[in-house]
């Protein structure tokens, strides 16, 4: 019986990520992505972005013990940072906003394993095959980190639907038409 061998640290490609090896060798990875390349995401951002403008990401593997008798389980620990322009719902210019990304996911072998298991479990769970690309999945978080109505704490400008609808000059009081009517009718 051949003995279990630990496998070699080395290089990971996020791109086409080793999930199993990564948490058997207990690796950590960290980098940054520039946030126009992260396309789906950009849709959902205020005007263009700054090229300089990055994604900070890290993940590190682990495996941890599966149920009673079952073989340990990889896990991912995903965090990412990045500063996004939104469209304030109140002023509807550019309010800066911060996304933060911190989770666990468990792999499991494929993506009928993973839809199987989706209901019935808490955590996150991510595919081992196919190899998932790390980038497309630290989007997929960022996206899913978007606040539903983005805001400033204070408007550096009135939104502009109040600035639109200033109160107009009052115009003067017209006589009613019928107060004539009512003098003549106190003449009895």
């Amino acid at each position: 019986m051949p003995s279990a061998t630990k496998p070699t640290p080395g290089p990971f490609n996020p791109r086409r990520f080793d999930a199993l090896r990564f948490a058997q060798a207990g690796a950590t990875l960290s980098g940054e992505v520039a946030l126009n390349q992260l396309t789906r995401l950009a849709q959902d951002l205020m005007g263009p972005i700054a090229p300089e403008t990055r994604v900070t990401w890290s993940a590190h593997g682990a495996l941890r013990a599966g149920p009673a008798g079952a073989a340990p389980q990889a896990w991912l620990h995903l965090q990412a940072r990045a500063a996004v322009p939104l469209a304030c719902q109140r002023c509807l210019s550019a309010v800066e906003t911060e996304l933060l990304v911190d989770r666990w996911f468990r792999f499991v072998a494929d993506e009928a394993a993973a839809e199987a298991e989706d209901d019935d479990c808490e955590e996150d769970l991510l595919a081992l095959e196919p190899r998932p690309d790390l980038q497309d999945v630290i989007e997929d978080e960022l996206i899913m980190s978007l606040p539903l109505v983005p805001m400033h704490e204070l408007c550096p400008q009135p939104p502009a639907a109040l600035q639109a609808a200033a109160p107009e000059p009052a115009a003067p009081e017209r006589p009613h038409p019928f107060a004539s009517l009512e003098k003549l009718k106190g003449r009895r």
